[in-house]
């Protein structure tokens, strides 16, 4: 498998997308940010991303398809939100990332990096309300889709996502203890598995921790290929 040159962002006006954006750019990546809103993609454009139109709920597969032209990885960085709407985390978090799917497959597209959540495995707890039961479920639905889709996966489930500046290290493993992890370091993973073929097929828990993002997605690639 090849390193991607051209990389499709699904949710790329959101928080961990614009951080994304400027790492793969300096990586030598070119990058297509899809967006629904004129204003959101001239703010896209401004940070050097090719900038599409794609509303993720108005769409069908053949849309994201044709949003992929070009593209030989796809990063599914969306979410509903935190706006209290239950309806919205099963359009957005779940059918988004079904149609991005069944999209990089029409397409031709091998390699896709889902960005899910930490403990999403576990039922949630019903006194966290409609919209996090909701929430739970329409990632770990997406996971499952993709885990079984023939696509050349990685999926990451970071811990609580914070605005504070990255350390550039982190905690890693298919189980880690709860913690936070900054939007930025969230984004340096994205691209460093992007750029590590290795890291396909692999699903992780990610939060801040001690370990430097690259040295440490070495180490378990290199472990797995020997098991």
């Amino acid at each position: 498998m090849s390193i991607p040159a051209r990389v499709a962002i699904v949710g790329g006006a959101g928080k961990v997308a614009r951080r994304l954006i400027p790492i793969l750019l300096h990586r030598d990546h070119e990058v297509i940010a899809l967006a629904r809103r004129e204003e959101q993609l001239g703010a896209l454009s401004d940070l050097g991303a090719i900038a599409r139109h794609l509303d993720i709920e108005a769409a069908e597969e053949h849309d994201f398809a044709t949003a992929f032209g070009g593209c030989d990885a796809v990063v599914f960085a969306a979410g509903g939100g935190p706006d209290g709407n239950a309806s919205r985390k099963r359009t957005v978090d779940l059918e988004g990332s079904l149609k991005a799917q069944a999209g990089a497959k029409l397409r031709g597209i091998k390699r896709f990096v889902q960005v899910s959540a930490m403990g999403v495995d576990t039922d949630p707890d019903p006194e966290r309300g409609d919209v996090w039961t909701a929430y739970v479920y329409a990632k770990r639905e997406a996971d499952v889709a993709l885990r079984h889709s023939g696509l050349q996966w990685t999926i990451l489930r970071p811990g609580a996502l914070t605005d504070g500046p990255g350390t550039g290290c982190i905690t890693i493993g298919d189980k880690v203890q709860p913690y936070s992890i900054p939007r930025v370091d969230v984004a340096q993973t994205i691209a460093s598995c992007i750029s590590r073929p290795r890291t396909a097929g692999h699903q992780w828990e990610i939060v801040t921790g001690p370990e430097p993002i690259g040295t440490i997605l070495d180490a378990l690639t290199r472990d797995a290929a020997r098991a």
